[in-house]
């Protein structure tokens, strides 16, 4: 679990983070990595579904690294959010680069 924040994880972290925020992406943006540290990038495609005002955007927001939206508005449609998360499977021992695509 703490592998981001070892010697080893730190260069994946920081590819994500600017100014010690969470970097939001574009749908064609990819963290840039140098190519020693190239990973594979696994896609998922995440839709949150319920009813109104359960905190399915506050979710997606805190997931993301931005602010919670202060108050309820209900979302029109659907806003897709683009996310990327590295981490070491157990199994593997590689580290992998997961590209969240979450519909809320």
């Amino acid at each position: 679990p703490g592998w981001l924040l070892s010697p080893a994880g730190r260069p994946y972290l920081d590819s994500i983070l600017h100014k010690n925020q969470r970097r939001v992406f574009g749908l064609l943006e990819h963290p840039a990595l140098p190519p020693a540290l190239a990973v594979p990038t696994v896609t998922y495609k995440l839709f949150l579904a319920g009813r109104s005002g359960v905190g399915k955007t506050a979710l997606v927001a805190w997931l993301g690294g931005t602010p919670a939206p202060p108050a309820h508005h209900e979302t029109l449609g659907i806003e897709a959010t683009t996310l990327f998360w590295p981490a070491k499977p157990r199994a593997s021992g590689r580290p992998v680069l997961f590209q969240l695509h979450l519909w809320d």
